[in-house]
């Protein structure tokens, strides 16, 4: 019976879920945590990483996982030819791993962030949605070692449980994904039409992606949850055959080759005013970066803080108040929060959040005079022990504090 990965990190849950598809589908689920030894690893056939929300999501779903060394041997097993599908949080770690779609040395070309919930200019909502969707395969679609006993008739219906599944990415990239047909299976309506809004596209997915794979067709990152409905079984037995066949073939990266991005200095627009925003409790999401860089030989302290930058007109002091909660929160000035290191402002290219901020105040607290807000994320770097300008480099080669594909980084300085 064929040796399958149930691959866990902290904060993963739906691994009950998945071995009792695995098992449906005929194969033995093993359990494997993220800091058991990797030699464990090297007699599976097959490696699943599991739903969830590792390490809660901080700096982003999937980055803090994507960066710990139980990947780099997954790497290695998958690049023989043995499957990884990656569900929902597991999709998230295996696009910022850089495995899929899969290029020349695993370099980061793609992004799953915020969802997005548009209509008619109103922002109906961010973050975490929970539905019931339908997805079929795309047109041309790669059959790989997930698709192997689907049909191109096949509309299956499953759920989603996700805050970050909008698949971004270049136009170019696109390109060679949808010639390769490694847009494996796109959100649709029940008959299969795909409809690029919602609720057919729940999270505003490019394309309406719901599933990429790698060209070699043996990693697969999805969205969706199929271990939570009998409906795609057929998914894990396609896997099941895949091994079984035994016909691995080396990966081959994909042509695309993404743009080297320099950083420009964050330059206040006049008459704009910025409100910086501090914990006064601890800061998780600081705390779990800080950890994930010193594993990886890096001495730094990280700090966090929210940027709001606000378009207004002059006389209503109101505005600030209403942006944070003073209970466990403080404001910070700017040369407060960029002192003794160095601070980066990242901000997403979309900004749902200002917008939907900037809706609330005007709807719900009759604020009229805002023109817009925006929202990014400082991030301080700091260290007692070396010379932070020395590792600077190292530490946004991470992707830790953003992703290119959906995010803009600015050096802050005052």
């Amino acid at each position: 019976m064929k040796k399958i990965a149930i691959v866990q990190f902290p904060g993963s849950n739906c691994e009950r879920e998945t071995m009792l598809a695995v098992k449906r589908a005929g194969m033995q689920p093993i359990e494997f945590l993220w800091n058991e030894s990797h030699e464990k690893l090297q007699s599976m056939d097959g490696y699943i990483i599991v739903g969830g929300f590792s390490y809660e999501d901080r700096s982003r779903a999937g980055i803090i996982a994507a960066l710990d060394p139980v990947m780099h041997e997954i790497k290695k097993q998958s690049e023989i030819g043995k499957p990884v599908l990656g569900i929902c949080n597991g999709a998230q770690i295996l696009v910022e791993t850089g495995m899929v779609p899969g290029l020349e040395n695993n370099k980061l070309a793609m992004v799953l962030t915020e969802n997005k919930r548009i209509a008619q200019g109103k922002v109906l909502g961010t973050g975490y949605y929970n539905a019931w969707i339908y997805m079929c395969l795309a047109k041309d679609y790669q059959r790989n070692a997930f698709t192997r006993l689907l049909s191109p008739q096949t509309i299956l219906r499953l759920p989603i449980a996700h805050g970050e599944g909008r698949f971004v990415m270049s136009t170019a990239l696109w390109q060679e994904i949808e010639v390769q047909g490694l847009h494996v299976f796109q959100y649709c309506n029940q008959q299969g039409e795909i409809i690029d809004h919602f609720p057919v596209n729940p999270n505003g997915s490019w394309q309406n992606i719901a599933a990429i794979s790698n060209k070699a067709g043996n990693v697969m990152a999805m969205m969706p949850h199929p271990e939570r409905t009998t409906q795609a079984d057929v998914i894990f037995e396609s896997m099941r055959d895949y091994i079984e066949a035994g016909q691995y073939q080396s990966t081959v990266p994909l042509n695309y080759y993404p743009r080297r991005e320099t950083l420009s200095v964050y330059q206040k627009p006049a008459h704009h005013e910025e409100c910086i925003v501090e914990l006064m409790i601890t800061d998780n999401h600081a705390l779990t970066v800080q950890k994930a860089l010193r594993q990886l030989g890096i001495p730094v302290t990280v700090k966090r803080r929210v940027h709001w930058e606000i378009q207004k007109n002059k006389g209503n002091d109101k505005v600030q108040h209403l942006l944070y909660n003073d209970r466990k929160e403080r404001t910070l000035t700017p040369h407060e929060a960029t002192s003794s290191g160095l601070t980066y402002l990242v901000r997403p290219k979309e900004d749902c959040l200002g917008q939907q901020k900037c809706q609330t105040l005007q709807d719900h607290f009759a604020i009229s005079d805002i023109n817009a807000i925006k929202y990014g994320v400082l991030w301080h770097f700091s260290s007692e022990t070396a010379n932070i300008s020395d590792f600077i480099n190292q530490i946004l080669q991470t992707n830790i504090i953003y992703n290119a594909y959906a995010h803009d980084c600015y050096q802050y300085k005052i």
